[in-house]
């Protein structure tokens, strides 16, 4: 008799076991949950080491901004030989009491020489670009956060992606591994049928030829869960010479998506994404007041210690000093400077209402995709009830000769269709479930 309950399995999709390893593989692999794939994505992906290492990158930045408040302090020193005095006096000697004249006196220096000196020069006004580039630092260390949340997100979106492929794609082997048992029950039958007289061998041909078609199906998702599983490995970071698989997961029970829901324009702005382009908008704003600054006086107080030896004596003195600088040409082209850094500003605030706009678009698409997948999962179990039905009529009417084998095999075959859409979308919704999740800063 065919066992239709062999379908049952559409309910609860177990994910476990062996990830189809060669004959050689003796180890046992190691089984991840998904909440351990997303940890070692965060820790191993590729994208997030280098989100990092930028992060790292604008700490670096801010720091080097902040010696700018520091003075400056430099040194330096230089030894010289010249081919002559490099200072020559001739001075005239002359004796009129005695009516003498005499050749005129040579004096020469610097000859050789060794000159040093350290200076520190601290700046007092410079236009508050020190202020303003110290703030564009800061920014750019929180825009380097910012980021790294994005990638945060991105990564586990792709990780729950695969991982919810591989259970899709397990949940059809399991519903192949009915059919199979099915069609053997379906062929058990014909072959008695022929022994009894009221069928043919074309009859069994046909089952053949059915079971032949799940061998090639089966082959076919062996082959992808293999591939989905190298997939997510590398993505996560596992060497993939290493064993890996995933823990068991079911995803027989798909709430309803209400309790998901929150406002899109909220959503928008508490998005990272909405958080950088607020910080881009500041950056424009410091990035004004630093231009401006290039046209302003720079003013500044400094200190140094010097020492020379030129005329074969050791010199040394301290002093202080302060130094004033006016970019007087500046002044011509720093208003445009301004202004076009205005503009900029500008556009960057656009930017960032347009971006907000088309992210409440997002998550507003992101909302009906998810209520849509709850749907048709809805479908799918009402397809699987019709195609339950329509196999226990079909095996009701072969077994008294009313229907032909086909109707039978295609009665199954629709069974099977239906239990691989539930299975597919049970695994898309908890994707856009995961999407919508990550789309509204959550």
């Amino acid at each position: 008799m065919i066992k239709r309950s062999l379908f049952c399995i559409f309910a609860v999709v177990a994910v476990g076991g062996g990830g189809f390893p060669g004959p050689a593989e003796v180890r046992a692999q190691a089984a991840y949950t998904l909440e351990q794939c997303r940890t070692l994505a965060l820790e191993n992906n590729h994208k997030m080491k280098n989100g990092r290492l930028d992060a790292e990158l604008a700490v670096q930045t801010r720091k080097e901004a902040f010696t700018r408040y520091f003075p400056t302090v430099s040194a330096g020193g230089m030894a010289f030989t010249a081919s002559h005095d490099m200072l020559r006096l001739s001075v005239p000697l002359e004796l009129p009491i005695l009516g003498l004249e005499l050749p005129p006196l040579g004096i020469g220096m610097m000859k050789h020489g060794l000159l040093g000196g350290v200076t520190a020069l601290q700046p007092v006004f410079a236009g508050r670009q020190v202020a303003a580039g110290n703030r564009l630092a800061r920014i750019g260390e929180e825009a380097g956060k910012l980021k790294l949340r994005v990638s945060e997100r991105e990564v586990n979106e792709t990780v729950e992606r695969y991982f919810w492929q591989v259970v899709a794609l397990r949940g059809k082997l399991r519903t192949i591994e009915a059919a199979e048992r099915q069609v053997a029950q379906i062929r058990s039958d014909v072959e008695a049928a022929i022994r009894a007289g009221i069928a043919t061998r074309n009859d069994l041909l046909r089952v053949e030829l059915k079971q032949q078609e799940n061998e090639s199906n089966r082959l076919k998702i062996e082959n992808g869960i293999r591939v989905s599983l190298l997939l997510l490995a590398q993505y996560v970071g596992v060497p993939l010479s290493e064993p890996f698989d995933i823990a068991a997961e079911e995803i027989g029970t798909s709430e309803v998506p209400e309790g998901w829901y929150v406002d899109a324009a909220e959503a928008a702005e508490a998005r990272p994404e909405a958080l950088l382009l607020d910080r881009q908008i500041e950056a424009a704003r410091q990035q004004v007041r630093m231009t401006r600054g290039k046209s302003m006086p720079t003013v500044g107080i400094g200190a140094g210690y010097l020492y020379h030896d030129l005329t074969g004596q050791d010199n040394d003195f301290g002093m202080v000093f302060a130094s004033v600088s006016v970019p007087i040409s500046g002044w011509w082209g720093g208003s445009h400077a301004v202004k076009r850094e205005q503009l900029k500003r500008r556009q960057a605030e656009n930017d960032r209402r347009q971006a907000v706009e088309l992210m409440q678009v997002e998550i507003s698409q992101c909302w009906n995709e998810l209520r849509e997948a709850y749907e048709q999962i809805l479908l799918a179990k009402r397809s699987i009830a019709s195609a339950e039905e329509n196999l226990r009529l079909n095996e009701d009417y072969f077994r008294a000769g009313t229907v032909s084998l086909s109707d039978l095999l295609d009665a199954q075959t629709l069974l099977q269709q239906g239990c691989d859409r539930l299975t597919e979308a049970e695994a898309e919704y908890r994707v856009k479930r995961t999407r919508y999740r990550l789309a509204t800063g959550r």
